[in-house]
């Protein structure tokens, strides 16, 4: 008979199985086009200082601070305009006191001044300028190095690039970053009854929803999934794929054979790819209790509960956050969550992390509400039809409507 497992909290299973997991250490240098959402590998610092120059943050005039002190629309200050500041020049008009000088948004501040005026308040008097207000130094101007300094540190390695970055690199001319190699995962579905996605199953038969499920998460959390198909229910066979498939990745997931049955081959097989080989056989979740975690001569092994919404639960609560470990993202091991408000009560059972599908809605002051969506735990398109996943603590017996809750957006 089958020993039962002892479980742990999905939070220390995670940590447990990224302690135990070395990153790969391979990077590429790729063009900065093709770099978003790649994991920088080494820091980049400021090769210049940005802005170079002080400018304009709005369209106006440039003036001298003092020269508007004490100025109103009761009291203006007037002002004689010299000239126009043209964008992408240096500008060769000089602001004395007593003058200013058109400028646009972006245009180098000329000599002389040292704050803007935005337009609006301002009112045009034949070759002169009622301003309306009294700015202050430096006011609507970008200083020189106000964004960044030349030595500063630009982006820290361990990032994933999003837009922003990738424009700050940019402007700081960088045509190519160094980011790690996009870890690769083996993914091999298991069972007599699972056949292609391509074939029409027979009666007791079902198609490999796994197969194409997991690696959909694996290529969104930027790793690189390397299908390696199905094996039947046999450890001999199962052994041989295995290992095959963890030789040629830096990770493995194997779904479905991980429930505690006459027919579990996962555990046996697993223990069998390498040292240390199994770190966790049960966690405190779900669904998805049945998940086995280990590392096997230094590559991750995880072997998924063959139901799909079991296997898809697992999957964004352990093998996404163990992808962007891989990756070298420098990024905790919590689940990356949100606040909501939950609209109905949720029964649970203390001792185990509850994952429940909701709905969210956003309401017209902008808070989040999560509304349950009840039924069977196995059935894929319950998912489907859900936005986030309601997280239920394991020493809560449930959570009441009204209640803050946290949620795993599945988007």
């Amino acid at each position: 008979m089958n020993k039962l497992f002892t479980v742990l909290p999905p939070s220390d299973a995670l940590a447990t199985l990224c302690a135990a997991t070395p990153i790969p250490g391979l990077r590429e240098t790729v063009a900065l086009v093709f770099a978003s959402d790649r994991v920088l590998a080494a820091n980049v610092y400021a090769e210049e200082t940005l802005p170079a120059f002080a400018r304009s943050t709005m369209d106006g005039f440039a003036v001298r601070a003092a020269d508007t002190h004490g100025a109103s629309e009761s009291s203006p200050a007037y002002l004689d305009v010299i000239g126009e500041v043209l964008m992408g020049t240096v500008p060769s008009l000089v602001v004395a006191p007593g003058t200013a000088a058109r400028i646009h948004t972006g245009a180098m501040l000329p000599t002389g001044a040292d704050a803007v005026v935005m337009v609006e308040q301002t009112n045009a008097n034949g070759g002169q300028i009622e301003v309306l207000v009294s700015v202050s130094s430096g006011e609507d101007v970008l200083a020189i190095g106000e964004d960044i300094v030349r030595g500063a540190e630009a982006v820290r390695a361990g990032r994933r690039l999003r837009p922003a970055d990738i424009g700050a690199l940019a402007a700081l001319g960088c045509e190519c970053v160094v980011v790690r190699r996009r870890p690769r995962v083996a993914i091999l579905s298991t069972g007599d009854e699972v056949v292609p996605v391509n074939a029409q199953p027979q009666l007791a038969h079902v198609r490999d929803i796994n197969g194409v499920t997991i690696a959909a998460l694996v290529r969104r959390a930027g790793g690189e999934p390397l299908s390696f198909g199905i094996v039947r229910d046999d450890a001999d066979e199962l052994e041989t794929r295995a290992r095959a498939a963890l030789a040629g990745a830096d990770a493995l997931v194997l779904s479905a054979g991980s429930s505690v049955s006459a027919r579990d081959l996962t555990a046996r097989v697993v223990e069998r790819l390498g040292a240390p080989g199994i770190l966790v056989h049960g966690i405190a979740i779900k669904p998805g209790k049945p998940t086995v975690l280990a590392v096997c001569d230094g590559k991750p092994v995880i072997g998924l509960p063959g139901n799909p919404a079991s296997a898809l639960v697992v999957a964004l609560r352990m093998l996404v956050p163990l992808v962007r470990h891989l990756a070298g993202e420098d990024v905790g091991v919590a689940a990356q969550t949100r606040a909501a408000i939950l609209r109905e009560n949720v029964a649970s059972r203390p001792g185990r992390e509850d994952y429940v599908p909701v709905k969210l809605l956003l309401d017209a002051s902008g808070v989040v509400h999560a509304t349950p969506i009840f039924g069977a735990s196995n059935l894929i398109f319950t998912l489907v039809r859900a936005d986030a996943l309601l997280v239920i603590p394991l020493d809560r017996s449930g959570l009441a409507a009204g209640e803050r809750v946290s949620v795993i957006p599945l988007d």
